[in-house]
């Protein structure tokens, strides 16, 4: 027998505005974008994802290949470096990086102008702060052994060599902290200003995918430094954050 569908049921359908698309169907069409050919509207579509909070290594990822095959290098290299803040123990990343790298003709210090940062990345690679956390609660343990059984040598060597493990460790992400964000020139040619305003004047450019030191920022400018050591404002459009 055919199913008949109520009159009412009918118009609510009919009267149903479409079902929004989840991120991951937006993502997932970006991937057909990108595949297809259409670098554009994929780079859109990422860029507004990552706008509305969605964030991941793979968003990166996929962002940068979008980019590389728009030859826009150094918003692909933001997006790799972007990934790799996410997900530091990502293989295939460093090995992008160096490709972007190459391909953009910059030496290895210009992509990486604060090595304190690779403390950084290395201690959330591998979870120092919860190693820190076990040598100091193993340290305390071997200290309160060394009150109740003092008649054994083993708990005090322990309690010493655990207590200065636990507090060299915890140097490294203190370290990683002292780092100075950073920023990816988007834009080759970028003009280096004298000042953060509409008016000031150009002394300088900036290369497409430098790796720059973010000293200072205003609401549409950020001051850097470059590898030469000249510092002056650029545009927040020609200078992306790595950080977030």
């Amino acid at each position: 027998m055919r199913r008949v569908v109520p009159a009412f049921a009918l118009l609510l359908a009919l009267a149903s505005p479409g079902r929004a698309e989840t991120p991951a169907e937006r993502f997932r069409a970006a991937g057909e974008q990108l595949r297809g050919g259409d670098a554009v509207k994929a780079v859109a579509t990422y860029r507004e994802l990552a706008a509305a909070g969605v964030e991941s290594a793979s968003l990166y990822w996929n962002w940068a290949q979008a980019a590389s095959a728009r030859g826009e290098t150094g918003e692909a290299l933001w997006a790799t470096l972007r990934a790799r803040e996410i997900d530091p123990g990502d293989r295939a990343l460093p090995r992008e990086i160096q490709r972007l790298r190459e391909a953009a003709n910059l030496d290895p210090a210009e992509i990486a102008p604060e090595p304190l940062a690779a403390l950084e990345r290395a201690s959330r690679r591998f979870h120092v702060g919860w190693l820190v956390v076990a040598l100091a609660a193993l340290s305390l343990a071997s200290h309160a052994a060394v009150r109740l059984a003092p008649a054994h040598r083993w708990p005090a060597p322990t309690a010493w060599a655990t207590l200065v493990l636990a507090g060299a460790l915890g140097a490294v992400p203190l370290a990683g902290a002292l780092a100075r964000p950073t920023g990816v020139v988007v834009r080759g040619g970028a003009p280096l200003l004298d000042s953060a305003s509409t008016t000031a004047h150009s002394i300088g450019s900036l290369r497409q995918a430098e790796v720059v030191p973010l000293l200072e920022s205003s609401p549409d400018y950020v001051r850097v430094e470059d590898s030469s050591g000249a510092r002056g404002w650029a545009h927040r459009d020609d200078v992306w954050p790595v950080e977030p």
